[in-house]
């Protein structure tokens, strides 16, 4: 699923600018570290917003694009924060065939959040996911981590959303 930007604004802090830049300094002239700069910064940040992109480019000494063609392209990345409520729907092949692929759609036109965005207010976030290895309880979805199995009506989906309104 292609990973968009939403317009969730940046709130980045002085510190969290400085843990970057000494991060960058640690790897800078290291071929390779691209990566593991992103890992870093991702852990700094909870997500790879644009502003923080253009500040690993220009440190790394490489274009914008590459930085986020890495970080758009691996799925350990996003470019979005988390919203209070987040929200998982596996869309591996067991699940996929069980209907999970109803149950994002679903959760996006309830939520009015589509997959791979949070919502304005940061309250939502949507992600459709690989394979959580829970096959045996297909379809799953998962909210802040707890997961839900076995769903084969839309009506608990709304059921268990509703619970985190």
């Amino acid at each position: 699923m292609k990973k968009t930007l939403t317009t969730v604004a940046f709130c980045g802090t002085k510190e969290q600018e400085e843990k970057l830049l000494a991060i960058i300094e640690k790897w800078k002239g290291t071929p390779g570290a691209l990566m593991p700069v992103l890992q870093e910064a991702q852990d700094v940040y909870g997500y790879l917003p644009i502003e923080v992109q253009k500040i690993i480019a220009a440190g790394m000494d490489v274009s914008l694009e590459e930085v986020f063609g890495i970080a758009s392209f691996y799925s350990q990345f996003a470019l979005n924060p988390k919203g209070e409520v987040s929200i998982g729907v596996c869309l591996g092949t067991a699940c996929y065939v069980k209907g999970s692929g109803q149950i994002i759609e679903r959760i996006s036109q309830q939520l009015g959040v589509e997959a791979g965005s949070t919502s304005a207010d940061g309250k939502y976030s949507l992600e459709a996911t690989r394979c959580i290895g829970a096959c045996g309880l297909a379809p799953v979805f998962t909210v802040n981590g707890e997961v839900y199995g076995r769903i084969s009506k839309m009506s608990e989906v709304d059921d268990i959303i509703a619970k985190y309104n």
